[in-house]
């Protein structure tokens, strides 16, 4: 009998920790973590590089620390910012006369990992980031150039990748000009990319009309392409943590947000997928795609818990989410769960011309677990079984357990 007592306690003691391992979230992180045994091997890297890609997938684990009081992820982003920068604060392989905002967003993990060491090496990498923002070359409506070998260019990535972090930046160190900058970078990009027809943005705008993909008129490219709504939608729904309550145009970020999340759902297929070029499902060619959707899985769950959008809308992440476990999840034989069917890369211009056109968006490279996808799938996940577990009656009847 006391042997019997026993195992019922240690049972109860383990149930916690069954029905965590249950989760999707942390499942999902835990193959990120066996694929990828050091944070710098993210997205596929095959080298330490302060890669945007890596820092979205750090993020992600960063979000399990808290969601899950587990420190191994801590400690897994922890060691790879501990590799890139020395106790200047330099931060290896980054050129600041490369002004490229991608390297902005792996800054977004620095706070955390210094409020928690108090180590100044990671302050010090901060200031340099927020210093190549300061001098980042702009449009002349103040919107900054995506990189200098992009002149007079606005994407919508770069919103994701330096606004949340300059706004943050803004919010810790008692810098509010920080902010009021970007949120500036918003509203320039909101006006000179959003389409009044479709409720959608478009991926760039060129001020100076120079590029082939430019329209002559409006200076955007032509062409919706999906991950890069999934970056603004992102960046929209992080960037709003740090803005004040009282800030005179935090109404108009939560507008777009609104706006988005209202037009969304009619480009939404049948299985709770978005594509790869958003508002062209039924054309030939065109594919559902795992990191627009994960991305949208996202700013949907976490606006919905924010209060910035009715609950209803989680509605969408949920079916979303059913999506991406019936066609693109799967499980391999290592035990290990995969995302398939991420776009690798994408942009316009360059070198090798990228016109922004529906044949160049369906024609990009393909491969599976890319951190621009899972990252995303990971938080996503985290967000909605947050809200599940506060609304045990709003989780499908076919997911209950």
């Amino acid at each position: 009998m006391k042997r019997k007592i026993r195992c019922l306690f240690l049972l109860a003691l383990l149930a916690p920790l069954s029905l965590a391992a249950q989760k999707m979230s942390v499942e999902f992180a835990e193959s990120e973590m066996a694929r990828f045994p050091e944070a710098w091997q993210l997205d596929h890297g095959h080298r330490l590089f302060f890669g945007y890609a890596q820092g979205v997938g750090c993020c992600a684990m960063l979000d399990m620390w808290r969601y899950t009081g587990d420190r191994k992820y801590y400690d897994y982003v922890a060691a790879w910012a501990d590799t890139l920068i020395d106790e200047q604060g330099d931060i290896y392989l980054y050129e600041m006369a490369d002004y490229n905002l991608d390297f902005i967003n792996s800054g977004k993990v620095l706070f955390d990992i210094y409020a928690e060491t108090g180590d100044a090496k990671y302050k010090k990498a901060m200031d340099l980031l927020a210093r190549q923002l300061a001098r980042q070359p702009r449009t002349h409506e103040g919107a900054f150039w995506h990189k200098l070998t992009y002149p007079h260019q606005i994407w919508l990535d770069g919103l994701y990748m330096a606004s949340p972090f300059l706004a943050r930046y803004g919010a810790e160190f008692g810098k509010p000009d920080c902010i009021d900058d970007a949120v500036h970078q918003f509203l320039v990009c909101g006006r000179r990319t959003f389409d009044n027809r479709t409720g959608l943005y478009f991926h760039a705008y060129d001020e100076s009309r120079n590029q082939r993909w430019a329209d002559p008129t409006t200076g955007h490219s032509p062409n919706f392409w999906g991950r890069s709504m999934g970056w603004w939608f992102m960046a929209l729904v992080d960037v709003l943590d740090y803005v004040p309550a009282d800030h005179p145009h935090r109404a108009d970020l939560l507008a777009m947000i609104k706006g988005l999340a209202a037009a969304l759902p009619a480009y939404q297929d049948a299985d709770g997928l978005w594509y790869q070029v958003l508002d062209q499902v039924e054309r030939e060619g065109n594919f559902p795609e795992a990191s627009v959707t994960s991305m949208f899985l996202y700013a949907y769950a976490k606006a919905v818990n924010k209060g910035y959008i009715d609950d209803s809308y989680m509605a969408v992440a949920q079916k979303a989410y059913a999506g991406l476990c019936k066609v693109l999840l799967r499980k391999d034989d290592d035990g290990l769960w995969t995302l398939t069917r991420c776009c690798a890369v994408g942009g316009l211009g360059g070198s090798n011309y990228r016109d922004g056109s529906f044949d160049y968006y369906i024609h990009e490279r393909m491969r599976d677990n890319d951190a621009k996808a899972t990252g995303p799938f990971i938080m996503g996940c985290i967000q909605l079984e947050t809200y599940e577990a506060a609304h045990p009656a709003s989780v499908p009847s076919k997911r209950k357990r």
